[in-house]
């Protein structure tokens, strides 16, 4: 599915210098929907997402989650990533009612913060000027679900040199991956700061 405008949260786009987030309330993931209680129970620090075997560019993403100080590592956070695939298209699946992003995957942090995905680079696509994105959400114990900004890449053409001007110019810059190759495998790091709950509830 080329246009994924009016299924998630799409990047805060640099082309037209604003914040857009379009949703489509019947497909709006929510985590708690997605995963029984019983699931979340046994989520581990690592996860590997559907078809990684399959892929050319397998990413290794790894990081740190903090609390919103910054500082103390925060355990039990989920992480939730979803992706288009490397065509830079959605593949759409059903559940009943329900659809899903078929390339998607939950971590929850160990005692450390912790955590590490095995995916892939998705592509973009030049049609609508999608870049290469991520699209992560956040899930921590006793605070509300919410989406994080998404995560782009470094080497990606459609990351115009305005995009990253007004991204630095915001403090923003930390989303952009810079995967380094390591026996054979893509590695990108990225630390997350939780929100404050009030932030988190907005």
């Amino acid at each position: 599915m080329k246009n994924f405008s009016a299924f998630l949260s799409i990047l805060s786009v640099c082309f037209m210098f604003n914040t857009v987030v379009a949703q489509d309330a019947d497909l709006e993931t929510d985590i708690e929907q997605l995963i029984a209680p019983n699931v979340i129970k046994q989520l581990r620090s690592v996860d590997t997402i559907p078809e990684y075997h399959s892929k050319e560019n397998k990413l290794k993403l790894t990081g740190t989650i903090y609390q919103s100080d910054g500082v103390t590592p925060a355990k039990d956070v989920i992480l939730f990533i979803e992706q288009p695939d490397e065509d830079g298209n959605f593949d759409l699946r059903k559940s009943g009612d329900e659809r899903y992003v078929f390339h998607r995957s939950w971590v929850k942090t160990d005692a450390n913060g912790q955590y590490t995905l095995y995916t892939f680079v998705p592509g973009g696509d030049r049609r609508y000027n999608q870049p290469q994105q991520i699209f992560p959400s956040i899930k921590a114990p006793a605070t509300p679900k919410y989406m994080e900004d998404t995560l782009l890449f470094d080497n990606d053409p459609l990351l115009t040199q305005s995009c990253r001007k007004r991204m630095k110019k915001n403090g923003d810059t930390s989303r952009i991956l810079k995967p380094q190759t390591e026996d054979g495998l893509l590695v990108a790091e990225y630390d997350i700061i939780l929100k404050s709950d009030t932030m988190a509830m907005r």
